[in-house]
């Protein structure tokens, strides 16, 4: 069973129905009882997330110990970092070391990145039965900026390079939406849910 965790913030039906749509079952939930593989949703200031989902803090790093598999979505990939500067500094889940940033105002173009972008990089994990050009979406004006290189899943161009999606072991995040990346996005959910 997955479970996409309800802290007030999230695409929460969106991701139910593509999981649904990949023969996935799913409950929707404020906690973590029951839980197989857990996903975090996200939409929203990184700040007020934090606040929401701050008292299952130790639940959700202990599940990612567990070696369970755990996939943050949009803003839930930028909640596994240590800290992000959005609206002032905030501290994150602390699964993945690094911080989350604003893209430079400097690169010429348009903030926030809302549209199709590529998937370049990608892991072969993710990689089966996907076409070369893997087109998917995103909406964001920040970006995760590991500090390990090696938890880079998936890089995307827009005025820099930039990881598109994360992987530290058990534990993954991808900025763009798959729940919203079309046939792409759903073949990337088949991916990760069989790893």
């Amino acid at each position: 069973m997955t479970v996409i965790l309800d802290y007030g913030m999230g695409n929460l039906r969106s991701v139910e129905k593509a999981l649904a749509a990949v023969g996935e079952p799913s409950r929707i939930q404020p906690n973590l009882n029951g839980a197989e593989r857990l996903i975090i949703p996200g939409v929203g200031a990184f700040g007020a997330a934090m606040e929401r989902i701050g008292p299952l803090r130790s639940e959700i790093q202990a599940f990612a110990n567990s070696g369970q598999p755990l996939l943050g979505i949009c803003l839930g990939q930028q909640l596994l970092m240590e800290r992000s500067e959005e609206l002032g500094e905030h501290r994150g889940l602390e699964i993945i070391g690094g911080d989350v940033r604003y893209f430079s105002p400097d690169l010429g173009v348009k903030i926030p990145h809302v549209g199709w972008s590529e998937l370049t990089n990608l892991d072969p994990v993710l990689a089966p039965d996907l076409p070369e050009t893997r087109t998917v979406y995103f909406v964001h004006s920040l970006i995760t900026v590991p500090a390990d290189a090696a938890d880079i899943a998936a890089t995307t161009d827009y005025g820099v390079a930039f990881a598109s999606a994360l992987r530290r072991k058990n534990v993954w995040g991808m900025q763009f939406h798959p729940e919203k990346s079309s046939k792409i996005g759903l073949q990337l959910l088949r991916n990760w849910l069989a790893c």
